[in-house]
């Protein structure tokens, strides 16, 4: 059988939040907006076929699903996180929040503001690879 691939004609944020229902694009909207928000330096793109935020690297992603919104922060996010995420489906790098329930967007903030706080300390280890994270 042969395999077929189907060709990204995503090219951007608006883009990719244009293709949702309304309910859908609403909370899409606001969560680009917290992330905004958050990491305002953050340079939007998409990656993996899904909104990206990247500021020293990945940031974070979303995604629309049919029942929920993914939001990717990296694995070291949601351990750092998982007392707060807890009531939400998890795996290694990702949450599920339901479309039916509001969106945590507190804790999304936070988890933004982590992983920008992270990343520039990934990025401060290289140029001074004496210091430890936890000195910087």
């Amino acid at each position: 059988m042969e395999k077929t691939t189907q060709k990204n004609t995503i090219n951007n944020i608006d883009e990719y939040i244009a293709i949702f229902p309304k309910n859908v694009r609403d909370i899409l909207e606001e969560l680009r907006k917290v992330i905004r928000e958050s990491a305002p330096e953050a340079e939007e793109t998409i990656s993996y076929g899904m909104p990206t935020f990247k500021l020293n690297g990945n940031l974070v992603h979303f995604a629309a699903h049919k029942n929920h919104i993914g939001f990717y922060p990296t694995p070291s996010a949601i351990v750092a996180f998982k007392k707060e995420l807890s009531s939400y489906k998890q795996a290694k790098g990702s949450v599920q929040f339901p479309i039916n329930e509001p969106i945590p967007f507190d804790i999304v903030k936070k988890i933004v503001e982590f992983r920008v706080k992270e990343n520039e300390a990934k990025i401060k280890n290289k140029k001074y690879p004496q210091l430890r994270q936890n000195e910087l």
